[in-house]
């Protein structure tokens, strides 16, 4: 990227990062350096022995930090019961999800295995049978890959 480029992009995010400044006023300069290239600048220092020329100039105000660092009295909090039924409730979820996943997986492997067990007159070619087969396979993978998510996901719970 050009320097000018690079300048176009800082008084852009200057003017977007503007409201969340102190009070006090932004002074933006484009200047040209002794070889005549144009940069942008919002630091006085930077103008030093340039030919620059104020291109914006604006009062900008933001919220003081807060300094004391500590949360809100009104904020609210969590009590430990209530993280723990929290957790219940995530459990029992994904138990419950678990366990439709693995009937899924039992269904989807049954009618992989029937499948299977079928041959056609018309697949005197092995890579007919694999094309069949393989919408069956791609569905107990998926099902397989949901279970060991689940499983992983209570045993991150537990911890």
């Amino acid at each position: 990227m050009s320097r000018f480029g690079a300048s176009v992009v800082l008084v852009l995010g200057l003017a977007a990062a503007a409201p969340l400044c102190a009070q006090q006023v932004q002074t933006i300069w484009s200047c040209k350096d002794k070889d005549g290239r144009p940069t942008m600048t919002n630091v006085k220092a930077d103008t030093v022995g340039k030919e620059c020329k104020v291109i914006s100039e604006e009062r900008v105000s933001a919220v003081p930090a807060n300094k004391g660092g500590k949360t809100p009295a009104n904020f609210p909090r969590e009590s430990a019961a209530e993280r723990q039924a929290a957790k219940g409730k995530q459990r029992e979820t994904l138990e419950r999800e678990l366990a439709q996943e693995e009937s899924m997986l039992a269904d989807s492997r049954k009618k992989l295995a029937d499948q299977e067990a079928i041959r056609t007159g018309d697949e005197k070619n092995y890579q007919r049978v694999l094309d069949r087969l393989k919408p069956y396979q791609d569905t107990v993978e998926v099902h397989q890959k949901n279970v060991e998510a689940l499983k992983r996901e209570l045993s991150n719970l537990s911890r």
